[in-house]
């Protein structure tokens, strides 16, 4: 299963964590893991590359964390964008995706 935390303070969101596999497929082939892969990616590019804000970016095979540490609407509308992205994923296949909601340390 791959799970998605949002993080969410008093500012509004804060970063995102990805996990996991889908298991909906083999490795490569797996729809579903791209399908979350590439949404993450592009949210954390966009934040770190385009927008340009300076942020705490951890990745690996299954895990992908992003933390902004500034405050930033346009950051704002992006992990907007992708929670609204991945939630409805996730009503599609909710065997193979779950989004959580937590507080973060800001909050």
């Amino acid at each position: 299963m791959i799970n998605v935390e949002f993080f969410s303070g008093i500012n509004g969101l804060c970063g995102f964590e990805a996990t996991g596999h889908s298991m909906s497929a083999d490795s490569g082939e797996d729809i579903i893991c791209a399908f979350v892969s590439s949404a993450c990616l592009m949210a954390a590019n966009t934040v770190t590359e385009i927008i340009g804000l300076d942020c705490d970016a951890q990745s690996d095979d299954g895990y992908l964390k992003l933390m902004i540490l500034e405050n930033s609407a346009k950051a704002q509308d992006v992990l907007k964008g992708l929670r609204l992205h991945l939630t409805e994923l996730a009503k599609q296949y909710p065997e193979n995706i779950k989004v959580i909601y937590r507080r973060c340390n800001n909050a």
